[in-house]
């Protein structure tokens, strides 16, 4: 697990942010009532709340940046060493210096305007202390704006540091740019590290995890460094002297020996001697890589003893190997070496440590001494002895259905093929024993055919009841009684009936034809051009489109057809033509429609307008003298009567163009009006879909009083505030 987990530090508010959570946390956690009329020293403690409210909630947020962000010197010196590389150390804490700094002031001027509001004389007094104490405050948190902006982004670049323990089992790997280190990484573990053809890629440290031995390795590819002195290099090149420089780890020098990364191999190895004081007290591997383009047998004898001299010089415990990232030859040779060398070494640094004593002193080894030179063996239970010499003799042999054939199942006379059955081996034994299941599933075809009958397992009083139909009961009561034991009889008799019934419907069939048989040839050709229409005007209505299309007014319906068709068109002629061919006289039909196709429209509706209202006016009339014959009507009664029939008229009128609504109960199929009405109601409470109406999920805001205008005291003192 890493050390340090920078990924907890809550974010830093920028200085207005931090003013506004401020100002309204105090508003929210503090009373906000406060009259005149109230005694001075309810008043001060009134806004000396406040005050001290701020300040703590001010003191609380600042601490909280101090706690979160690490201090340089009290933690590892790897992580202080990166952090002073990335961050600059020297504004680090001078930011975080300023957030004490103001830290401190804030709770100087919450004392310092605490002291005076408790010699306030007045509510006005003691609103303006307070209202200069929360802005002092605020113009001290507004002036660390650069700070609190450096620290955020900090805190940004910090989240995203490789959470990496210092302490444990690590490997590092260095060396130029383009050599193949982080192509080394993803090989070996499950990290993706992104691998390009140019240099530095890799612009700051990755972190991989690997398994060896059932340990969890930590592998960490670090930036390319090149070869010039330390004050020259950049922020991604000291990454990877940091690393060098505080890691205990396994260091795996990379060198590229096609040298296709752009560097030859004496600028390798001078960058090699250039960084050499950082592999101290390390384990070191020179990696040679890329072989697949350059093999190492095949390399300049110069170059070879170059490098070779080069790892001579580094010292005894250095060893050189060989790898290539793209055919993954030696890849995991490397790995494991370079493993094995840092668990050497861990075990003498931790065995040549002072811990090593204060351990054995705890530990005694004991060794026994013989009381007399008689040798005594181990002793074997008789019943062990036996049960060997049976395995011997083969007593009892295994069946071997449906397994291999193995070393065991040799015969003596040196025969690899098994008996042919089961039943031999156990004859030839001259034992009987009872079949497994697992004999018996290969005997009856294998898994997934045979199944075994559990009922023999069952524990029933008597045995013989195991076998039996187990009864089916439903609602309590035995299936098996309430079956007709002539059913069989039955169902033979109904098949003997269909099978007399299909004998007859053929037989009438062969009448029929035969009928059909009589006919002459005209008559036969208008039977089957009959039957065609049928079956075509069936097929027409049961089509699946043909009840979904609405009806057309007579007006249009033949607009629809082809007008070249002179024998579909509307007009008298064909008309005519088309009914005489039924012996239908249609003269008087045809002259009325030419006369109404003389009239103006205008003049028809009118026309017609007239006539309505001129029944209007009798049926009016007529009720009038039925009104008149009754006694005790008044003339508002009249009035409203007529007042209903007027409007009973015009509905009519107008309901006799709608086919949706039937005008009487009786079209309805209903006996009276009242019975209409009952089945209007329960078509109504039988409709459960939403019409419209508000439910208990819409928003509403119903009338309510202002919780502002309606709370507070209002009878102590003055209703004057300031």
């Amino acid at each position: 697990m890493p050390v340090y987990n920078f990924k907890n530090m809550a974010p830093v508010p920028s200085a207005s942010d931090l003013v506004d959570i401020v100002l309204t946390r105090t508003q929210r956690r503090t009373p906000t009532v406060v009259h005149p009329g109230y005694k001075i020293t309810r008043i001060r403690s009134f806004y000396m709340r406040k005050i001290k409210f701020t300040q703590q909630t001010i003191s609380e947020r600042l601490t909280a940046m101090l706690t979160d962000f690490p201090r340089l010197s009290d933690i590892h010196p790897f992580y202080s060493d990166l952090c002073n590389t990335l961050y600059d150390r020297d504004h680090y804490k001078l930011a975080l210096g300023q957030i004490n700094t103001a830290k401190t002031l804030v709770d100087a001027v919450a004392r310092d305007m605490i002291r005076m509001v408790k010699y306030g004389d007045s509510l006005y007094r003691c609103k303006c202390l307070k209202r200069a104490a929360l802005g002092r405050m605020c113009t001290i948190l507004k002036r660390q704006k650069a700070s609190l902006s450096y620290l955020e982004e900090v805190r940004k670049h910090m989240s995203r540091l490789p959470a990496l323990d210092p302490n444990t089992r690590t490997l590092l790997m260095c060396g130029l740019p383009n050599v193949g280190k982080s192509s080394f990484m993803n090989k070996i573990t499950r990290a993706n590290v992104d691998v390009q053809p140019y240099a530095f890629t890799t612009k700051s440290l990755f972190v991989g995890h690997t398994d060896y031995k059932y340990l969890r390795w930590q592998v960490i590819d670090t930036p390319g460094i090149l070869d010039h002195p330390l004050e020259q290099r950049n922020t991604i090149e000291m990454q990877a002297i940091t690393a060098l420089a505080h890691l205990t780890c396994s260091v795996l020098y990379f060198m590229d020996i096609s040298e296709q990364c752009g560097y030859t191999i004496e600028q390798q190895c001078n960058l090699f001697r250039s960084i050499q004081p950082l592999f101290a007290n390390k384990q070191l591997v020179v990696v040679i890589n890329k072989i697949d383009q350059q093999p190492w047998e095949t390399l300049d004898p110069d170059r070879r003893a170059m490098i070779e001299e080069l790892v001579k010089e580094s010292g005894p415990s250095t060893t050189m190997l060989t790898m290539s990232n793209v055919s993954e030859e030696g890849v995991s040779q490397v790995k494991n070496h370079a493993c094995d060398k840092l668990l050497a070494a861990r075990v003498d640094s931790r065995v040549s440590g002072n811990k090593v004593d204060s351990v054995m002193n705890r530990l005694q080894v004991v060794y026994p001494t013989a009381r007399d030179g008689i040798t005594r063996e181990a002793f074997i239970p008789e019943s062990v002895l036996k049960e060997r010499e049976q395995k011997k003799k083969k007593t009892n042999v295994k069946s071997r259905i449906g397994y291999a054939p193995t070393i065991d199942d040799i015969n003596e006379e040196g025969d690899e093929t098994p008996p042919e059955s089961d039943d031999e081996m156990m004859e030839g034994n001259g034992t009987s024993r009872k079949k497994t299941a697992r004999e018996l599933m290969w005997e009856n075809g294998g898994p997934g055919v045979w199944a075994p009958d559990y009922r023999e397992q069952y524990d029933l009083a008597d045995p013989e009841w195991r076998f039996d139909a187990i009864p089916q009961i439903l609602d309590g009561k035995n299936i098996a009684d309430f079956v007709d034991p002539d059913i069989e009889e039955k169902l033979r008799l109904l098949e003997e009936e269909e099978e007399q019934l299909l004998a007859e419907y053929e037989a009438a069939n062969m009448e029929r034809m035969n009928d059909d048989d009589s006919l002459d040839e005209m008559e036969k050709v208008a039977v089957n051009e009959i039957r065609d229409r049928i079956k075509i005007a069936r097929t027409y209505k049961e089509r699946p489109g043909g009840r979904n299309r609405p009806v057309l007014p007579r007006e249009i319906r033949g607009r629809t057809k082809d007008c070249h068709d002179e024998s579909a068109k509307l007009n008298p002629d064909a008309i005519e033509k088309h009914m005489e061919k039924y012996g239908v006289d249609v003269s008087k039909m045809v002259e009325r429609g030419r006369k109404r196709e003389r009239e103006d429209p205008r003049v028809r509706r009118r026309n017609e307008q007239r006539h309505a209202d001129k029944d209007m006016e009798d049926a009016s009339k007529d009720s009038d003298e039925e009104m008149k014959d009754g006694r005790g009507t008044s003339k508002g009664a009249i009035k409203r009567a007529k007042k209903e029939r007027e409007e009973s008229v015009k509905r009519e009128r107008s309901l006799a163009r709608s086919h949706s609504r039937p005008r009487e109960p009786s079209q309805m199929g209903l006996k009276d009006n009242a019975m209409a009405m009952v089945a209007k109601k329960v078509e109504k409470e039988g409709q459960k879909r939403w019409h419209g109406g508000s439910g208990e999920g819409d928003q509403r805001k119903a009338v309510h009083l202002v919780k502002w205008m309606n709370t507070g005291k209002k009878r102590n003192g003055t209703h004057y505030c300031r």
